[in-house]
């Protein structure tokens, strides 16, 4: 997150929300060391922590914080290595993306807007954690752009904020995304038979009921790798060219056979 920060976002007054956001602001009017400021912001965030969250948060975030402070600054001395805002907004949102996944992964944070909408939620439950951050993010990055007087820092800040997102997906879940296929077939029985057989994936039966010719169905549910779908759908159309087939993503898979 650091290298993310100092080498790509920060030289170009890039910015993907957050504490440091403000901090970047703050690092252009005054000269202040970002890591500082991102360190002083967060201490009041973390002593409501500490009161609303409880000590284990309070240890997580305080590691992280402290940690990313002082990289931000010990990697503030290395020269920058683009000025280009379309490479900086690229990089530096896949860096900060890699870096927020692998602290995530550990259940720990680095202070911030996710800290000030797990706060803002032990007030109102109601509120969702990812509006609360993005809309945060979003008027860090306004503020920015009003700041500096200069709209393409929120153009190319959105494609750093986008990859970003996209990375830590990756990070936290995977890329082994999984295959969720239901098939509507009058030989449900061989079908479910051969994908057993064949591929070793199981099948269930759920009852259902075909409303326009008001006839009841048994769908059969299979979750399956990439790579087994093409297989699949060769056994259903073999065993029934009027089968009638969908396949949709399945975040993530639990279980015998999977994770």
């Amino acid at each position: 997150m650091a290298i993310g920060t100092i080498f790509f976002l920060l030289p170009n007054k890039l910015s993907t929300g957050g504490v440091t956001g403000i901090s970047t602001i703050i690092y252009y009017l005054f000269k202040i060391p970002v890591g500082t400021i991102s360190l002083i912001i967060n201490i009041p965030i973390l002593i409501l922590t500490l009161f609303r969250l409880g000590k284990d948060t309070f240890i997580n975030s305080i590691i992280g914080t402290v940690v990313y402070s002082i990289f931000i600054d010990i990697l503030d001395i290395i020269p920058v290595f683009t000025n280009d805002r379309l490479l900086a907004s690229i990089y530096g949102g896949i860096c900060l993306g890699i870096g927020t996944g692998l602290v995530l992964n550990a259940k720990a944070t680095t202070g911030g807007t996710e800290l000030i909408s797990n706060l803002i939620r032990t007030y109102n439950l109601h509120y969702r954690t990812t509006t609360l951050i993005s809309s945060i993010d979003t008027l860090i990055v306004i503020l920015n752009v009003i700041i500096f007087k200069d709209i393409e820092i929120g153009l190319y800040s959105t494609i750093a904020i986008i990859l970003m997102g996209r990375v830590i997906d990756i990070i936290v879940e995977g890329t082994n995304f999984s295959k969720l296929i239901f098939i509507i077939s009058e030989k449900n029985d061989k079908i479910a038979k051969e994908i057993g057989e064949n591929i070793k994936r199981g099948t269930t039966g759920l009852y259902g009921k075909g409303m326009f010719e008001n006839k009841d169905r048994l769908v059969l549910l299979c979750a399956a790798n990439r790579g087994d779908i093409l297989k699949i759908k060769q056994i259903v159309k073999s065993n029934d060219k009027n089968a009638f087939i969908i396949i949709s993503n399945a975040r993530e898979v639990l279980g015998e056979g999977f994770k």
